[in-house]
């Protein structure tokens, strides 16, 4: 702890009175950190009562400095880790789940609202330095560059006013409540901060009127720009759903029956699995199905609109938490990590269906906005693009509602022109007056026994003119991929009495260390059967078992190159969705090194400063330029008169009272020009010229004799 230098000006201005900690208040109000923003409004502002400085180098800045911007790296981590809507301490500690709320943006807000936070302790390292300014060459690399190469000298600034911006401007990072407090409040601080830079050339009304003037023309416009900022928010959902479609509609399934040529899907990651209980994987993930069959464009339909979805509401102890079937059945448990790729087209917000096993009861820890189910199955999730969750699934009853019992009956619905090759081959299959289990024990026979998987279809098997691409399929080639298949079979088991849907998801085959994995190739159609028995949808699949070997064959030789991308890239889309912890590692990992950084500011220095006082003051000198000022003897000697700087005293302070004494009038003249000089060869990063240095050692000289010839008396009060 030194003396000031006030006679060294600042570049920069630093705020009036009470208007830092007015601010800080102003933003602990609004963001709802008040306690934390009265303790650092009144460390701020004691700074003015305090004489106290300590000597903090510009190497010491750029400690505290690269000390502030780690810290803020650090929080945006946690931010971004932990996808919260911030506000006030309970922010720093719990996520708030609002169901409108965009991930990204929620976790920028979260850090923006710190801001204050992150740089105080660079602030308060200014307002308690011995010049109250901050080196810019702590901040700037560039004029720190500059700086070394001789091009120019230590330039300083003052950060008050900056960073009373930028309590004003995290301030107005808070939810919007209808009001307009925010405003009103930083028209009056904005006033306090601008009356001291006020022009003197007009007077206190001309002034007064316009800052009344622009205050009011502000408050007029912003209405307009919430109009604008509603409106643009209202077509950046449509834009951004122009340019993203999810993977699989529930409202419709265009098929490639008939198309000539062959299927080609990516061998590309889809979705990851793992069981939790020990058990097998599911076999199959639906995603939807479908009841009613458009043959003229190849395509299965819901039977109703996307309307028919219904909101889920989440489980009040766990707003993660989803129940889907009530029920306490034993279940298994499978982890599921799935992309969603759409795009909501009410909020532009990702959306997807769930692929999710047969009978699924409970989806846990699964972090969406919103969660909708419809009547066929399928669930649609609006949240993050990629969702990790564990899904509670048991055999028997599904979410799906029971067959169709109005007059279209849409799960027993067969298209006319389908008709007479279905007729044929039920008569083939000789099922007359069989029950329902014999029926679909043929169906499947049937199938696996007179039909093989092809992914492709050539010209020479293209369909007759009076000739259906499924009729082609049934009568002739018996040869397609499993869209023929399920297409077939549920149209078949429809002819025979009993009630089938259209099925779309994924198959699960493929062992990947402790879980599976699901690729685009895997993309899979099957057959949901009713059993009159059981009350229950049934996975019903008569695609024949060597279409995952088909699949698996057309594998490139450099899958594995590709199945490493898409590891890296399952990776990143984890942290950039906070379905990763690398983030919270990586934040503690970086406490050490924020605290070896605080180490140093607050310790390293005082070794330094022990290790130079024992090697005596001509190593101090050179280390610590200013030491070798004779204004030093001086002083020396006046304390040795009876008149000791305290503790704390600045020389500007101390002098005045030193030279009280009449006898030392002559003295209070050469001392105060003197004092200029001490502190330029002490402070000033350019140091003294030549004829300064060599007026400061000469005066000095001359002082210290006038002094010497005085008599000294020990016994003065020194007070």
């Amino acid at each position: 702890m030194t003396e000031n230098a006030p006679t060294l000006p600042a570049r920069g201005r630093r705020t009036p009175p009470l208007l830092l900690p007015a601010a800080l208040l102003f933003w602990g109000w609004q963001s709802g950190f008040f306690p934390a923003a009265v303790v650092m409004g009144v460390a701020l502002e004691s700074a003015r009562l305090l004489k106290a400085r300590w000597e903090v180098t510009e190497e010491d800045f750029r400690r505290i400095w690269s000390f502030c911007a780690l810290l803020a790296f650090a929080l945006i981590l946690y931010a971004f880790a932990t996808n919260q809507t911030g506000g006030g301490w309970s922010g720093l500690r719990h996520a708030s789940t609002e169901a409108a709320a965009r991930y990204a943006s929620v976790s920028a807000t979260v850090f923006l609202r710190w801001l204050p936070m992150i740089f105080f302790l660079f602030v308060a390292a200014q307002v308690f330095s011995e010049r109250e300014t901050v080196p810019l060459s702590a901040i700037s690399w560039f004029i720190r560059r500059r700086r070394k190469s001789g091009a120019g000298g230590e330039q300083y600034a003052d950060v008050t006013y900056p960073y009373f911006i930028l309590c004003l401007f995290s301030a107005s990072i808070h939810a919007n409540e209808g009001t307009h407090s925010y405003y009103w409040g930083q028209a009056a601080l904005l006033a306090w901060a601008l009356w001291p830079l006020r022009s003197r050339r007009f007077g206190i009304l001309a002034w007064a009127g316009a800052m009344a003037a622009a205050i009011g023309l502000g408050f007029w416009s912003q209405g307009g720009m919430g109009e604008l900022q509603r409106l643009l928010e209202g077509y950046d959902a449509r834009w951004m759903a122009a340019f993203f479609r999810q993977r699989t509609d529930a409202s419709q399934s265009a098929t490639a029956i008939g198309h000539i040529g062959r299927l080609k899907l990516s061998g590309r990651i889809v979705i990851r699995l793992k069981t939790k209980t020990g058990g097998p994987a599911p076999a199959y993930l639906r995603e939807a199905s479908y009841r009613h069959y458009y043959p003229q464009q190849e395509t299965w339909l819901s039977g109703g609109t996307r309307n028919d979805f219904a909101s889920l509401a989440p489980e009040a102890a766990n707003e993660t938490s989803w129940t889907l079937l009530p029920g306490s059945a034993r279940t298994a448990v499978v982890t599921i990590a799935s992309y969603l790729d759409g795009r909501s087209k009410e909020t532009g917000d990702p959306e997807g269906l769930l692929p999710l096993p047969s009978g699924s009861r409970r989806l846990e820890d699964l972090p969406v906005f919103t969660l909708k189910t419809n009547r066929t199955g399928a669930a649609l999730a609006s949240g993050p693009g990629l969702v990790i969750f564990d899904a509670r699934y048991a055999a028997g009853a599904t979410f799906d509602e029971p067959p169709d019992e109005s007059t279209n009956r849409m799960d027993l619905t067969v298209p006319t022109n389908e008709v007479p090759a279905l007729d044929q081959i039920i008569a083939e299959m000789k099922l007359a007056g069989a029950a329902e289990p014999e029926k679909t024990r043929a169906v499947q026979q049937f199938f696996a026994g007179k039909f093989s998987y092809s992914t492709w279809l050539g010209p020479e098997k293209a369909a007759r003119t009076n000739e259906t691409a499924l009729s082609r399929f049934l009568l002739q080639s018996r040869s397609g991929h499993c869209e023929y298949f399920a297409t077939a079979t549920v149209l078949l088991l429809r002819k025979l009495g009993i009630p089938a849907r259209y099925a779309v998801g994924y198959a699960v085959h493929e062992a990947s260390g402790q879980g599976c994995v699901v690729r685009e190739r895997d993309a899979h159609a099957w057959c949901l059967v009713w059993s009159g028995a059981k009350k229950t949808w049934e996975d019903f699949d008569t695609t024949p078992a060597s279409w995952v070997a088909a699949e698996a064959g057309r594998a490139p030789a450099l899958e594995w190159l590709s199945d490493f991308w898409s590891g890296v890239r399952f990776q990143i889309a984890k942290l950039r969705w906070g379905q990763s912890n690398l983030r919270q590692y990586i934040l503690w990992g970086l406490i050490p090194v924020l605290g070896l950084l605080l180490y140093q500011i607050i310790f390293r220095r005082g070794r330094g400063r022990r290790r130079q006082a024992k090697s005596g003051a001509s190593a101090a000198a050179a280390f610590r330029p200013g030491l070798d000022s004779e204004f030093y003897l001086l002083e020396r000697e006046l304390a040795a008169q009876g008149v000791p700087r305290q503790a704390g005293e600045t020389l500007s302070d101390w002098l005045p009272r030193a030279l009280a004494d009449p006898a030392l009038a002559g003295l209070r003249e050469p001392l105060r020009e003197l004092l200029p000089l001490h502190y330029a060869h002490r402070f000033d990063p350019r140091g003294l010229s030549g004829p300064e240095r060599e007026a400061l050692a000469r005066e000095a000289k001359i002082c210290l004799d006038m002094l010497s010839r005085r008599p000294v008396f020990h016994g003065r009060n020194s007070g």
